[in-house]
Order: structure tokens, then C-alpha cells, then sequence
């Protein structure tokens, strides 16, 4: 989706200290609401309280991906509270771009580099909490035709609780988009995954390659954790992204500032909030593969990955991912979400199972508003179901 301008906005001046209001409803906040010391005390409790995690809503990950993208006002948050606890948050920008075409809407806010738009919300308190977001939004439509809500884990209780609220109702709803990526579970350890996973001869032909490999120099693998070294290995990630394919296209993390700073930041943050894990395969001592997990228990997210593409007959990513299988493994992990496009060649050869994401336009605001929502549901449903 189109990025939103400025202009699109009706946002209040910031302020340090929001105005208070009845519990149970939403609150608008600006990144200098968020930044506050009490604000992001409570927003990390929230986190060790979501119902399904997102590290894409979690301080270390937002507050970086708002101040490249956002500062100048184009997104607000939208924060939920209960029994005067923050129960509730989500991103929401408001646009006259949908897609290819001019519909003012409001929409849970992610940019290129964010996978998940699943709002961080208080185990238990799903159904409210929806129940408090629509109501907002049909007492404060501004000029938006519709909610757009992107890329929800299809099985995750959120949007169980979204489809329950929703069927409690006439409102208006549908699915817009939905995609089926790679996703790793299994209550196995690599090895026995692997063999699950791959026939014997591809299994074999990963086996030469690894051994060709180690006939070009000393190769070997790392993974870590935490801040020490991460600098040296942020520029080193970049470097290698922006060697290959993605370099050349203009689609690589340096490719611009604003990326390189929010990736460094971004890692940074996780390395400090112990949600940081980071892998590399290394011929000589220097790295041909590199991979970064945002590990969120009981989930984590294969977040970026880079490999040189001179040994691409080595197929050093698929290697290096052999390697991640120890995830598994892991006691606090259950799931691994690749973040990867549907049908990528690589990781679906190897990640057996499909995670699938939706995304939903819904109907707000009054009767004359809603009317409205229904011919573009209406022409959208039929393009779909067309293609």
C-alpha cells in the first residue's frame, strides 16, 4: 500500500502526558507520546502479556521504524486501555491511496520491512478489544470509507476474536488479499525434521556442496546473541545484501539511508531486548551467508537474509539454513515464521508447513458510510474470486 501523506491527517499536537479519558476507550498517541519513560513501561508489559507476539509492534522494532518513516506525523498509535492498564496497541495511518486507487481509509501501519500487522493485545481481552477499535472508529471516522487491517495470522486468537465480533453484527467485512509463507513447527529436532523434509538425494546433493565448500577454504558457522560485535556484523550484513541482486535492483537495506539506520537501530534494540539471534556461514572467516531471527516466545521470525551469490552453485542460504533448523529444538520456541514471500524457491523446499496471512477491509461510521463500503466490497470480491 502506498505510503500516506501528511496532508491525510488530522493528528493532535504532541504532548507528553495525553489527556485522559473513559476506561475502555482508545487513546491517540504520536511517537512523542510513546517515547515517554512511563509509556514504554507499560508498553513492554503489554508485550509480555500479547495474546500472540509481534515484533513488529514492540518498542525496539516501532519506535526506529517511526522515526524514519512516520515522525513527520503520518502514523498514530492507537492505544487501548483497561482497568487503567494499557491493554491494547496499534499502529494506524490514515490514506486517500488504496492501492491503485483514490478511497480514503484508515490501516494498521506497517512499511516494507514490518510482516506482521497483529495488534499487541492482552491475552483474554481480544473480543474487547476489537469490540473498543471499531467503536472508535464509527465515533471518529475522519474521512475514511473503511478499516484496513493487513496481514493477520489467519489461526492466531486475534483474528479468532476479530471474526467473533464481527459475526456479532451487520457490519459489512471481507477479505482483501491472503498469502500462505513458509512456517516451521514440529515437535522433532533438525535432524529428524530435515530428513522428514527433504528426499534422500537432495539430502545427498546438500552434503556435496557443504563438502565442496570446505575444499575452497576452512568454513565454518556462527550464531549469537546480545550486542557484542553487532556493528562490525550490521556492516557486514549490508555489504553482503547489497552485493547481490537486491544491490543492483535498488532494493537492498543500504540502498538507502533511512533502511541501513532503521535496520542498525532495529537490531540494536533486539540485541538489547534478548530478542536477537544471528547466524552466518563463513568461508576464510568471511561471510558468505548471514541470517537474522526475531525471536519472540513461543514464536520467532526469520527476519532478513543475505547470501553471496558467487557461491550460489554452493547453495550457502539453504546451508546456513540448515543450521536454523536448531529452532526446533529450542524450549521456548514453537513456531518460526519465515517472513518470506508465498512460493519462495528456497526456504519452501525445506519449511514444510504454510503460515497463511489475511488481510480484511471493514465497514465504520454511520449508515450513509457504510452503504457506501458495500459496491467496493462488492467489486473487490469479484475481482478476487475472478483471479
Amino acid at each position: 500500500m502506498d505510503m500516506a501523506r501528511a496532508s491525510d491527517f488530522r493528528i493532535p499536537p504532541p504532548s507528553g502526558s495525553p489527556a485522559p479519558q473513559r476506561d475502555g476507550e482508545l487513546r491517540l498517541l504520536t511517537l512523542t507520546d510513546i517515547e515517554q519513560p512511563a509509556f514504554l513501561a507499560a508498553w513492554q508489559n503489554l508485550v509480555a502479556q500479547a495474546c500472540e507476539p509481534n515484533p513488529f509492534f514492540e518498542p525496539w522494532f516501532l519506535l526506529p521504524s517511526l522515526r524514519q518513516w512516520a515522525a513527520a506525523g503520518q502514523v498514530v498509535i492507537k492505544a487501548w486501555y483497561r482497568d487503567g492498564e494499557l491493554r491494547g496497541v496499534l499502529p494506524i495511518m490514515r490514506s486517500a491511496n488504496y492501492y491503485s486507487h483514490r478511497v480514503p481509509h484508515a490501516a494498521g501501519w506497517l512499511h516494507a520491512n514490518a510482516f506482521c500487522g497483529v495488534p499487541l493485545i492482552a491475552a483474554g481481552l481480544e473480543d474487547a478489544f476489537w469490540r473498543a477499535l471499531l467503536a472508535h472508529f464509527d465515533r471518529s471516522p475522519g474521512r475514511a470509507l473503511f478499516l484496513h487491517l493487513p496481514k493477520l495470522p489467519a489461526d492466531g486468537p486475534a483474528h479468532a476474536a476479530l471474526d467473533r465480533v464481527l459475526s456479532e453484527s451487520s457490519r459489512a467485512h471481507y477479505i482483501v488479499a491472503e498469502e500462505s509463507r513458509a512456517f516451521l513447527t514440529g515437535d522433532t529436532n533438525a535432524e529428524a525434521y530435515l530428513a522428514q523434509a527433504m528426499s534422500a538425494k537432495k539430502r545427498k546433493e546438500l552434503r556435496r556442496q557443504y563438502n565442496r565448500l570446505t575444499e575452497a577454504g576452512a568454513l565454518t558457522f556462527d550464531r549469537c546473541s546480545g550486542g557484542q560485535g553487532l556493528a562490525e556484523w550490521v556492516e557486514e550484513f549490508l555489504t553482503l545484501e547489497a552485493s547481490g541482486w537486491k544491490g543492483a535492483a535498488g532494493s537492498a537495506l543500504a540502498s538507502a539511508p533511512q533502511t541501513a539506520r532503521f535496520f542498525t537501530q532495529a537490531l540494536e534494540g533486539a540485541a538489547a531486548a534478548g530478542r536477537l539471534e544471528r547466524l552466518a556461514l563463513r568461508l576464510d572467516g568471511r561471510a558468505i551467508a548471514m541470517l537474522v531471527n526475531l525471536v519472540t516466545p513461543p514464536g520467532a521470525y526469520s527476519f532478513k537474509t543475505a547470501f553471496n551469490e558467487d557461491y550460489a552453485r554452493f547453495s550457502p542460504g539453504m546451508l546456513l539454513q540448515l543450521e536454523n533448523l536448531a529452532l526446533l529444538e529450542r524450549p521456548d520456541i514453537d513456531w518460526a515464521d519465515s517472513c518470506a514471500v508465498e512460493g519462495h524457491p528456497m526456504i519452501e523446499r525445506l519449511w514444510r508447513d504454510k503460515r497463511c496471512m489475511v488481510s480484511r477491509n471493514i465497514a465504520i461510521g454511520g449508515p450513509l458510510r457504510r452503504a457506501l463500503f458495500r459496491p467496493l466490497m462488492a467489486y473487490e470480491t469479484r475481482t478476487r474470486s475472478t483471479r
